[in-house]
């Protein structure tokens, strides 16, 4: 027989899963398929939360496996009272309800409780502005012809320029394989085949789209990747994705590692990247093509959101700054 978990607060938060779900009924040789539905992110933003149910229900001398709708809400007041966010309170009920069951969501009690924490605590999006992408593709135009590049130089340019004009995660362009890549006359065309974070049952994988900008080849981004392959062509030997490491020995790049060269990008552009992260590309990539009167349903598709997902609405469109016309004033500038 298994010790009580309330004398394991360091079991894993799949061992935590495991045992819950044999609780439940559930058959053993079922339960790896059951978990292989949980990415690894999810997996370790519910480790935390679960090891802090343990404890927590420890010092109350409760099993943490018993459902108990008026427990789980004491824990989360004292998560509240701590300071934490509505988000994240809520990824801690999903946690708890992984293990519990999902009527624990759906309880009148645990809904009314989560609406008084929005009253008292609303979501708020992460920026209230954005900067202008208008201002590093002017400062990535000046990172030209690309042969003359270096190849921490190509690479920086390249991972910024698909971030801005296909507005996916960095995890999309980490997954891009060169064998899913497909050149035609006016653009280049990336099947992403891999599972990504919105992948579901379904639902499409994403088709990234890169057009040929022949009237500005400075920051053409299927110009900048056919460079970038013809650069990397004899280093990548056997490796498979698009995005290599800059250094021996040259390997895939991690998503940290285009995280890293993006926001060095935005920071030699005169981004503040203090506040903006690498992944204020989708935010500034979005919000540019709604205030140019791109459709949203457009936008939707292009960024790898449901038909309708309510996502860009509520945390990405927002107003820009930043001089609106930097744009056209360089293309203008460079054109003469």
């Amino acid at each position: 027989m298994s010790a009580p978990l309330t004398q394991e607060p360091e079991i894993g938060s799949r061992q935590i899963i495991r045992r819950a779900f044999l609780n439940r009924g559930m058959p053993a040789s079922s339960i790896d398929i059951m978990l292989a539905s949980l990415s690894l992110k999810t997996t370790k933003q519910y480790e935390s939360a679960l090891k802090q149910w343990i404890l927590f229900c420890k010092s109350q001398g409760v099993d943490p496996l018993s459902y108990s709708v008026q427990t789980v809400i004491a824990f989360l007041t004292s998560k509240f009272h701590e300071g934490l966010s509505y988000s994240t309170l809520n990824t801690m009920r999903s946690a708890i309800s992984l293990i519990l069951g999902p009527q624990l969501g759906t309880d009148e009690r645990m809904t009314r409780f989560f609406k008084g924490i929005f009253k008292l605590r609303p979501k708020k999006p992460k920026y209230e502005v954005v900067w202008d992408p208008s201002i590093v593709l002017d400062y990535l135009s000046s990172l030209y012809p690309n042969e003359s590049l270096g190849l921490e130089l190509i690479t920086k340019k390249l991972v910024t320029l698909m971030a801005l004009v296909t507005a996916h995660r960095i995890q999309t362009l980490s997954l891009i394989c060169i064998d899913n890549i497909t050149i035609n006359d006016n653009n280049v065309t990336i099947k992403i085949t891999e599972l990504i974070k919105t992948s579901a049952p379904g639902r499409p994988q994403p088709n990234l789209i890169l057009p040929f900008f022949k009237e500005n080849c400075s920051i053409c981004p299927a110009t900048t990747l056919l460079c970038y392959l013809n650069y990397t062509a004899k280093l990548r030997q056997d490796c498979k994705k698009l995005i290599i490491t800059t250094k021996k020995p040259f390997h895939a790049a991690s998503t940290t590692s285009i995280s890293r060269w993006i926001r060095q990008i935005l920071s030699s552009s005169g981004i503040d990247t203090a506040k903006f992260t690498a992944y204020s590309t989708r935010h500034a990539s979005t919000s540019k093509a709604s205030e140019g009167g791109i459709n949203i349903e457009v936008i939707r598709k292009a960024a790898g959101w449901s038909q309708r997902s309510l996502t860009f609405a509520r945390f990405y469109k927002m107003p820009i700054v930043g001089d609106p016309n930097a744009f056209a004033n360089s293309v203008c500038s460079i054109s003469s």
